[in-house]
């Protein structure tokens, strides 16, 4: 029998590399780190007050040279600006959305598809190639002053946050808000942004009317998680702060804890809840994990840099509630999920909210009164032309579209 040949001469096999968790944008393939070194207008998310390990704008290819990751920002004339859908799984029919993309980079967020029709990746460029409606305002004032139209509650920054950091300078949210206010239509907004206390004034007064209720995300309590999860969105506790300050103002506050991942957030659901509570929320809600189109390999790659031993216990898990699909797209499923895991989340939920004394937020659209509402006084002429894009503090650019 011959004998083995000496280990000494067995060329060793290379190892697959693991994947390397880096910060910021993209979660495993940005180009920079969380922090850029040039800042926005100031304005406190209690992120600037936390350590970073890395140095900001570096990229670990072996070249100390940094570099810099800038949201570019195209200023869109849309031609519509309400979506209107017949859902059974949201209260509302209407919605608005100042903004195509989301600077915020959560990698969960279902509307990362949507930058696909644009052309554009799912990926970083959802993230940092934002499209602005800056013709929201006039289209909303021009919608609101047909005579056909009846007023329903109108959802603001579903598909993307309303208050992303470009918010700060646009004030598209702030325009749409006040349009709103001169004609006194109801109005529920999402946001993960803390940027919202900036319109107290015109939502306090709303609400005294009840005309306006806001929605709060939270995910997780984590701080460490949600600085990969979520990496340019305000802290858990600074949200925490805003539920509270919206309640001392006579705001009707809501949480929405979405989405509810596996072993990842899922454990802090009912630590969520409490804290919401005490902060002031009167309602709250939850959306199971969704993973359409793109979402999933995005995500998965997420789980794989940040969660490499418990990856495949994850996307077990949320097979377990999709009927074995990473997604399932069907009324009634979509937001819940089904089978024992689904069902085990629900009592859990139901049983917090009911100890805790808040209720579903998904009845708070029926608290808000359009009965009071009056067509705006003024109504701009429609755009014959469609403007060019103007460079100020962003960098703009133009692709044709």
């Amino acid at each position: 029998m011959p004998k083995p040949p000496p280990t000494d001469d067995i060329e060793p096999q290379p190892l697959i590399p693991m994947l390397q968790a880096r910060k910021g944008r993209g979660a495993v393939s940005n180009l920079q780190g969380r922090y850029e070194v040039h800042a926005r207008e100031d304005f406190y998310d209690d992120w600037s007050d936390r350590l970073v390990e890395e140095e900001p704008g570096k990229i670990d290819d072996g070249n100390d040279k940094p570099q810099s990751w800038k949201t570019q920002v195209v200023e869109e004339h849309a031609k519509s600006i309400l979506s209107r859908n017949q859902s059974p799984d949201i209260p509302f029919s209407v919605s608005l959305n100042p903004y195509r993309g989301c600077e915020h980079g959560c990698i969960y967020c279902f509307a990362r598809p949507s930058h696909s029709y644009l052309g554009l990746s799912p990926g970083l460029d959802f993230e940092s190639r934002i499209f602005a409606k800056i013709n929201a305002p006039e289209l909303l004032q021009r919608e609101l002053a047909k005579p056909s139209y009846v007023p329903h509650g109108i959802a603001l920054g579903v598909n993307t946050d309303a208050y992303q950091p470009c918010e700060r300078e646009l004030k598209l949210t702030r325009r749409v808000l006040e349009v709103l206010h001169e004609c006194e239509h109801p109005l529920a907004l999402i946001t993960k942004s803390s940027l919202v206390e900036r319109d107290i004034d015109l939502l306090s007064a709303m609400a005294a009317k009840r005309q306006a209720i806001v929605a709060i995300t939270i995910t997780t309590l984590d701080t460490s998680i949600a600085r990969t999860l979520e990496p340019r969105a305000t802290t858990p506790a600074r949200r925490l702060e805003t539920v509270r300050r919206l309640t001392d103002a006579g705001i009707p506050v809501g949480v929405s804890i979405a989405p509810v991942i596996p072993f990842v957030t899922e454990p802090d659901l009912e630590k969520v809840l409490a804290a919401v509570a005490d902060a002031g929320a009167v309602s709250a809600s939850y959306i199971i994990l969704r993973l359409p189109w793109e979402v999933s390999p995005l995500f998965q790659q997420w789980l794989q840099a940040h969660f490499p031993e418990r990856a495949q216990r994850v996307m077990n898990r949320v097979r377990d509630m999709r009927n074995g699909k990473d997604y399932e797209a069907d009324f009634g499923k979509r937001m819940r999920g089904e089978g024992i895991w689904a069902d085990l989340i629900k009592q859990r939920f139901d049983k917090c909210i009911e100890r805790l004394g808040i209720t579903r937020r998904s009845g708070s659209f029926g608290t808000l009164d359009g009965s009071r509402f009056r067509r705006p006084l003024i109504v701009p002429a429609a755009e014959s032309t469609r403007s060019k894009s103007k460079s100020g503090q962003f960098d703009f650019f133009d692709d044709g579209m």
